[in-house]
């Protein structure tokens, strides 16, 4: 029985860590991709200062940094977050502990390995969704910061001043970005490495074709406006693609749902109707081994179900 579980484990954590390894894959290499667009349009000099500066920084990032990127936890990022990163470590190790007590029916002593794993897991998965719906908003209002950079140029505002002008008329987070983006055109930064910077900074696509149109308009002349205008329809129509996505896949989003609380509502009915009846899953300890195994396996479904829709829409 210990080896057939220790065999369950190890199954489990492989697959994860395979499901893991393919999507940073995947996400390494749409990162490549646009850096390399970005890379083609701006300045050589330009962006050898800049790769050469992001080189030296990684280099000389303190081991506390290092320690908190495993988590997920960008240092320099501590003010976007809602939630203190104590908090949500203590959170994760919480959640990390009922997975344990959880997996000890199953796999015996042996599933106190699985507690830093889970606790990690947790921290990345707070970190990665508060990132990602920052992300999000930045791309819903950036058609509206391009809109509002189109009207001041059209009326003689430089480029410099129109993006000073986003910051302050923007709503948040995109008011923070542009004034960080105004503050570095201050100290004398380029523009187009300056607007590389904010790209890879915040990892959006978008900002880099934003950064690539302005290197390109800078070189080759022609009307900035225009160009900033078509960015600006190109950007809707996908924000509008992505919400057409997710009408598309809602059918299989409540499903996975619908079936994840199936067995909650279920279990709890039979609690208050026959408490006896159910007490034995807690009680007796086969009847906390199936209880432990029905968890992780809902949890397993409901992870797998939700990463093959991610997969879908992205």
């Amino acid at each position: 029985m210990l080896l057939a579980g220790m065999a369950a484990l190890l199954l489990v954590l492989l697959s994860g860590i395979v499901l893991l390894v393919r999507l940073q894959q995947r996400q390494a290499a749409l990162r490549n991709r646009v850096a390399a667009m970005t890379l083609d349009a701006c300045p050589r000099p330009a962006v050898a200062r800049l790769a050469l500066v992001r080189t030296n920084v990684n280099q000389g990032r303190p081991p506390l940094q290092r320690l908190a990127g495993v988590i997920g936890f960008d240092t320099n990022r501590r003010d976007q977050y809602a939630v203190p990163w104590f908090v949500v470590l203590g959170a994760s190790l919480l959640m990390a502990r009922v997975i344990v007590m959880l997996a000890i029916g199953i796999f015996g002593p042996v599933a106190w390995l699985i507690m830093p794993l889970a606790s990690i897991i947790g921290c990345r998965s707070y970190y990665a969704m508060a990132n990602g719906k920052r992300r999000g908003l930045l791309l819903e209002q950036f058609p509206d910061a391009l809109a509002l950079i189109v009207r001041a140029v059209r009326v003689g505002i430089p480029v410099a001043e129109s993006l000073r002008a986003v910051a302050r008329e923007a709503p948040a987070p995109t008011n923070g970005e542009f004034d960080r983006l105004h503050q570095a055109l201050a100290i004398g930064a380029p523009l187009e490495t300056a607007l590389r910077d904010m790209a890879m900074r915040n990892q959006l696509a978008e900002y880099s074709f934003f950064a690539a149109a302005l290197a390109l308009q800078a070189q080759t002349g022609g009307g900035l406006t225009d160009t900033l205008e078509g960015l600006a329809d190109i950007i809707r129509r996908r924000i509008a693609m992505k919400a057409r996505g997710y009408a598309l896949s809602s059918e299989a989003r409540t499903s996975s749902l619908v079936l994840g609380a199936l067995p909650l509502v279920v279990g709890s009915a039979i609690w208050l109707i026959s408490p006896d009846y159910i007490g034995l899953l807690f009680t007796d300890p086969l009847g906390r081994t199936l209880l432990g195994g029905a968890i992780l396996s809902l949890a397993t479904g409901m992870a797998a179900m939700r990463l093959i829709i991610r997969q879908t829409l992205s």
